[in-house]
């Protein structure tokens, strides 16, 4: 049985989370409480929230986890001529943070197989949009001919960067945000990205499963140490993966 958190309570150990025979590997609790206070205390201990519109909601810690390194990323000789090609053509831009909750509302609406609907729901944009405020959250933006085609959100504390969802709406766009994201935390010595769920997508782009253990402890140091400011970055960081030929 998985525990319900009330608003002054804290979370159970991860260990706690179901196992791998249960119906949902890796819940750990329940609750009606989705303050930023409550998100922050969550990602501090390798827990995150996930569940759809009418459920509480539902706070996971699954093992194993998947994470990528940034400096790891998988950068295919097709993506690495797109890079090149963003990093010349001026129609070409990465803005950070430039509207964070549209870069939510755009991952909302992006279609997924074997999803139906959208965890985002109201109360998840309007809390993460409170962290973003606070400086917790932030958006990489793929902008061309100065529309918005592509990016991705996450939580960022201490040397700790949590991905949440991605949208492109041109080919690559959301790749583009990602190239360029891993290169400004590899710059700062950020070493895991967490990606929370193992899919194929994820692995293709050079995520892999750790064990819980393992990325609990890492998140326990990198959190410790301080937060990156500026959090601010253009299109020139892709140079890390694509230098000039």
């Amino acid at each position: 049985m998985i525990t319900w958190l009330d608003p002054q309570d804290p979370f159970p150990p991860v260990e706690r989370a179901l196992g791998p025979a249960s119906d949902a590997p890796g819940l750990l609790a329940a609750s009606r409480d989705l303050s930023p206070q409550r998100l922050l205390l969550a990602y501090r201990q390798g827990i995150f929230p996930w569940y759809s519109e009418g459920q509480p909601v539902l706070w996971w810690s699954t093992d194993p986890r998947m994470v990528l390194t940034p400096q790891a990323l998988k950068v295919s000789a097709t993506l690495r001529k797109t890079l090149r090609r963003t990093l010349r053509d001026p129609d070409w831009e990465i803005r950070v943070d430039d509207d964070f909750i549209a870069v939510m509302r755009n991952c909302a609406m992006t279609a997924r197989d074997g999803q139906f609907g959208t965890w985002i729901t109201d109360d998840i944009v309007s809390a993460y949009g409170a962290l973003h405020r606070a400086g917790r959250a932030h958006s990489v933006e793929s902008w061309y001919r100065g529309e918005r085609v592509g990016g991705l959100y996450g939580v960022a504390l201490g040397r700790m960067f949590y991905g949440e969802s991605m949208f492109a709406q041109r080919t690559d766009a959301s790749k583009i945000a990602l190239a360029a994201l891993c290169a400004f935390l590899d710059q700062h010595g950020v070493t895991m990205i967490d990606c929370q769920q193992e899919t194929d997508h994820l692995a293709s782009l050079g995520a892999r499963p750790i064990p819980r253990a393992d990325f609990v402890a890492h998140v326990r140091a990198a959190t410790a140490q301080p937060d990156i400011v500026p959090w601010q970055f253009d299109k020139s960081v892709l140079a890390r993966w694509a230098p000039a030929v």
